[in-house]
């Protein structure tokens, strides 16, 4: 019998599950929508009935017998109160979520240190600071972390990637001290551990509640982001992963931490590596400003990737840039406009390369290796005519994402697991 893994991502609008084999493909996938358990995203209830459908539902395709382990991410920054028995105490603040208590804010602008993830009102740190005086509090967990709990009934654990928002010092690998000189009650937080040790095993309830056996390990996951570049098959030191969706995200696997807290760059701890990277406002929100869908794949046609307009465009939505460039008032830069569609699309494609050429050559200035390959996710990844431009402005091997599904990344940390328990 061929064993299985299982990795779960629960994401803003459902939760998606997949089932892995040792060889890292596919056995089976399964998504369902948040809403249809109910209208508030927020309400852990609600999480969890999602999980359990894709779950089930993943299930239902595959040999239960087979499952060694489970593992699970979630949205980076989003935290919940709960009590002793991981009732959870109040609505959780997700990722976007932003504290004003201007006392919390201060005290930990006074205190962190400036690379840390922790600075700003949307940090996990601001948000369990917000949670801590709830009558009843025993822990503050990450959305991952709660999840994962239900499954093995510890609540007291998060991972190296989840807990870095929130102030963990993933060099020295311990939450420092100076998150309870900023005033936060330190036996909040969960103890931390490597994405992809095992940190339980299935609770009696949950492995009767999915038909699985009861010795199936749970393995702590890590953040939405960080399960998205694993999911490429990124392994490697000077990979990188672009995503080209609404907007431009590029990652790079380092063998050092880069941080540039201007440039809103901090790195995560993946092992030995670091998972580095910034996000620019280009993308495809610009272009679909000028050009809908339809038309674009229309004009991408005609262009011919292998020769240049000659323009230096700085395509974006707005005024503003944070990366590479980080100027709240660096202007679009669009003209001179040509006649033709088609090299007007083709001068903005050219733009977004040359951006995601700079971000890459930024992060190297940081201190992030060469880049030596690239795969790409999101809607632009699927423009061939684009991923031309992109490959001639960067001059690196472009190589096939082996999926675009988070949850396939945090199925690879439960495949590790599960091999270092001896499961496989």
């Amino acid at each position: 019998m061929m064993p299985l893994v299982i990795g779960i991502d629960i994401g803003t609008s459902g939760a998606r599950a997949v089932a892995m084999r040792p060889d890292f493909s596919l056995a089976g996938h399964s998504a369902v929508p948040l809403d249809r358990f109910g209208r508030n995203p927020r309400d852990p209830a609600v999480w969890w009935s999602a999980v359990g459908a894709a779950l089930t539902e993943l299930l239902s395709g595959i040999d239960r017998a087979a499952v060694r382990a489970i593992a699970i991410d979630g949205t980076s920054g989003t935290l919940l109160p709960v009590d002793k028995a991981g009732r959870p105490l109040a609505e959780p603040l997700m990722y976007n979520d932003k504290v004003a208590d201007g006392d919390i804010l201060a005290a930990i602008a006074r205190e962190a240190p400036a690379a840390s993830a922790a600075h700003g009102p949307t940090s996990g740190l601001a948000k369990a600071m917000r949670f801590q005086s709830l009558p009843g509090i025993a822990m503050v967990l990450h959305q991952a972390d709660w999840i994962a709990g239900n499954f093995s009934g510890h609540f007291d654990v998060s991972d190296e990637n989840n807990a870095l928002k929130t102030g963990y010092d993933v060099e020295a690998r311990r939450w420092p001290d100076w998150i309870a000189a900023a005033g936060m009650r330190m036996e909040l937080l969960p103890r931390v551990v490597e994405p992809g040790d095992v940190t339980g095993a299935l609770t009696a309830a949950a492995a009767e509640l999915f038909g699985l056996p009861r010795d199936v390990a749970v393995v702590a996951g890590t953040t939405d982001g960080c399960a998205s570049f694993l999911a490429t098959g990124a392994a490697a030191i000077g990979d990188g992963v672009t995503a080209l969706g609404s907007s431009l995200t590029i990652k790079i696997l380092s063998n050092r931490p880069i941080s540039a807290p201007r440039f809103g760059i901090y790195s995560h701890r993946l092992g030995n590596a670091w998972l580095a990277g910034g996000a620019s406002n280009s993308g495809g929100k610009v272009l679909a400003q000028h050009f809908p869908l339809a038309r674009i794949i229309e004009l991408s046609a005609v262009i011919d990737p292998t020769t240049t307009t000659g323009l230096d465009y700085y395509p974006l939505p707005a005024i503003g840039e944070r990366f590479p460039i980080a100027d709240p008032a660096l202007p679009p830069r669009l003209a001179p406009r040509p006649v033709a569609d088609a090299d007007y699309l083709k001068a903005m494609f050219e733009g977004v390369a040359a951006i995601e050429a700079l971000g890459y050559d930024r992060l190297a200035e940081l201190g992030a290796p060469a880049l030596t390959s690239v795969r790409s996710v999101g809607g632009g990844a699927a423009n061939p005519t684009w991923t031309a431009i992109r490959q001639r402005k960067l001059g690196v091997d472009f190589l096939p994402a082996l999926s675009d599904e988070a949850a396939a990344g945090t199925a690879r940390l439960a495949l590790m697991g599960a091999s270092k328990a001896g499961l496989l």
